[in-house]
């Protein structure tokens, strides 16, 4: 019985670190995105303060194409980070999954000592009923 109960601990604490992967993996995305939507109104900005909206013209803003570079670079790992989610989520139900099985099997062991201990107790009650129907009526 003690190895079902490491064993649920065990598991309660991978879910645990599953979840917190998960919520990692979830804010990283959102920081990253965020990120990508400052340096996305900074090239507007650049943009339209320079008049040059062609990447590919002479004079478009360093800065601008800095930043493009930027963004291109934040999009890429915000792809990476989407897959890894993916993945991280996918452990963390396979995990969640393992960890019931054994809280279910550890409620059945329960169910089955607590059906055992009442039958124990009524086989008791039935024989010191039965005692006291040999002796018979007390006067």
């Amino acid at each position: 019985m003690k190895s079902r109960e490491s064993l649920i601990r065990l598991h309660r604490f991978q879910v645990d670190e599953k979840r917190r992967q998960v919520a990692d993996l979830e804010a990283m995305i959102a920081d990253f995105r965020r990120m990508e939507q400052d340096l996305e109104h900074q090239i507007t900005t650049e943009q339209e303060r320079s008049g040059i909206t062609d990447v590919t013209h002479f004079a478009y803003p360093t800065f601008a194409k800095a930043a493009l570079g930027r963004r291109q670079n934040l999009l890429a790992s915000i792809e990476e980070l989407d897959a890894q989610l993916v993945e991280a989520k996918e452990e963390f139900s396979e995990a969640y999954s393992e960890l019931k099985k054994y809280e279910l099997m550890q409620e059945k062991d329960i169910d089955r000592r607590r059906g055992e201990a009442s039958a124990l107790e009524q086989r008791e009650l039935d024989d010191i009923g039965i005692e006291a129907h040999r002796r018979g009526p007390h006067v």
